[in-house]
């Protein structure tokens, strides 16, 4: 602990996003760099408790008190090392988690938490301009064979730790990139794509094999995969969206936000799309149907397409500005919070219903809406609340209802659960031998961190399946 007064000193500083007439022009990262000495700083606000909850709070039990310390005491390799003891993909996570561990963090009962997520990222980034993340292929191969369906994160920290063990890896990606939602649901102001390519580049030295346009069940067999490897880890995501089954949902203009965000990140990319193929918000009124990331993510492409106006509707209660009576630390603080997107204009607005959609020539002109209020945990329509706003392009975001069912699940005959996730049992097995699941094709739609988290213990449950033993962490 470099400096044990540290979080009596210093106040939180978090990174400093660019100005809002300057980011919403391009789609670069919406930091600014953060001083190094400032971020020392910040580092040292960390009380390295005698029981740290930070460890709780992350899902992959990252090592924060010592690493925090490391890059106080400019120990940035040693700080490296810890990252990776946890984290295959800790820039990812540093730029795209939500934090669950600064909500566990100890300094937060009466004060503001420590910018873990801040130094996690400053690590990293910092790890690969100076050439310390380099290409580590395995000493010695095993000879077993595993295909790993799916490159989001559980799928490519799945490949990253069982190469790591020795086995062959093959990921299989049935978009024409790798990357999932990586690659095509995160907006390029939240995550450059060139942070994901740089890592992928390593992964593919260290002898992990990539296919794209590989749809298992549909142009790869799934015979192939049970003839060609001695395990199949099923990583394909939560894909199947919630839809809104109200009149007019079916006119043109209405959208899922995974039919608009990835044609963004397409032409990002610089590929070539027709404008009739293209969905934009440019010069359009737009509402977007959901609260969440997805939402917030729609939010800001929508600035930076130059929508004319825009406002984001959640069914729920606006969240508190503190914690409630019945949220305390450590759990999860459920508090209104405000993303880059939102920074960047827009409304918000709480408690509303979609009731319909109506418009003309077959496109949707206007939203027909209603408040709503929750008296014992029941959702009620507030009498006399009707209204009605214009809208050019509506955008679905309201989450995700499990796996798609059709196609590889369906050949394969996997159990599926009540929830409509692929089942497993502890050691990650489906009901098939020898076929693997994790993320959130079996958890459920989750956060980037537990997607990892899913694809490390994965990862070790198949070595062990392969080996009868595994040391993998």
């Amino acid at each position: 602990m470099g400096n044990p007064t540290g979080f009596l000193e210093i106040s939180r500083v978090p990174f400093e996003r660019r100005p809002v007439d300057e980011r919403i022009h391009d789609w670069k990262e919406v930091y600014r760099d953060f001083p190094e000495d400032k971020l020392k700083a910040q580092a040292s606000r960390c009380m390295d408790c005698g029981v740290p909850f930070c460890h709780q709070g992350c899902p992959l039990g990252n090592i924060i008190p010592d690493w925090n310390d490391l890059v106080f005491r400019d120990r940035w390799k040693d700080a490296l090392q810890r990252l990776f003891a946890t984290n295959n993909f800790p820039e990812f996570t540093g730029r795209i988690c939500p934090a669950p561990c600064e909500g566990s963090c100890v300094l937060g009962i009466n004060a503001d938490p420590v910018t873990i997520k801040n130094v996690e990222v400053s690590i990293i980034d910092r790890a690969f301009k100076e050439g310390w993340v380099r290409p580590a292929p395995p000493a010695v191969r095993t000879g077993k064979k595993v295909a790993v369906v799916g490159s989001g994160p559980a799928g490519l920290a799945a490949a990253a730790q069982l190469n790591q063990a020795g086995h062959w890896v093959t990921v299989f990606e049935r978009a024409d990139r790798i990357g999932g939602l990586l690659r095509y649901g995160i907006p390029e102001f939240k995550m450059e794509k060139a942070v994901l390519d740089r890592r992928l580049n390593i992964m593919t030295e260290e002898g992990v094999k990539f296919r794209t346009n590989a749809n298992v069940g549909a142009n790869v067999s799934v015979d192939e995969l049970r003839r060609d490897f001695d395990a199949v880890l099923l990583a394909g995501g939560s894909t199947a969206p919630r839809d809104l089954p109200v009149p007019g949902r079916k006119l043109n203009g209405v959208h899922f936000a995974m039919e608009y965000l990835p044609l963004q990140n397409k032409r990002c990319e610089g590929d070539t799309i027709e404008d009739s193929k293209f969905i934009t918000a440019k010069d359009k009124r737009v509402v977007i149907i959901g609260g969440g990331d997805t939402g917030a993510d729609c939010l800001g492409t929508a600035h930076r397409q130059g929508a004319r106006s825009i406002v984001q509707f959640e069914l729920l209660p606006r969240p508190p500005a503190e914690r409630a009576a019945d949220n305390p630390w450590p759990n999860w603080p459920n508090i209104f919070r405000t993303s880059s997107a939102h920074e960047e204009g827009g409304d918000r607005e709480f408690s509303v219903l979609t009731t319909s959609f109506t418009g003309g020539s077959g496109k949707v002109e206007r939203l027909h809406a209603v408040r709503v209020e929750f008296v014992d945990r029941q959702m009620q329509e507030v009498p006399g609340s009707e209204f009605t706003l214009e809208a050019d392009l509506v955008l679905l975001a309201m989450g995700f209802l499990g796996p798609e069912r059709s196609g590889m699940l369906d050949q394969l005959g996997v159990k599926i659960t009540d929830r409509g996730n692929v089942a497993t049992d502890a050691e990650k097995m489906t009901s098939v031998p020898g076929d693997f699941a994790a993320g959130d094709m079996s958890r459920g739609q989750s956060l980037v961190v537990w997607a990892i988290k899913e694809g490390r213990v994965a990862a070790r449950c198949i070595d062990k399946y392969l080996m009868g033993a595994t040391d993998l962490p």
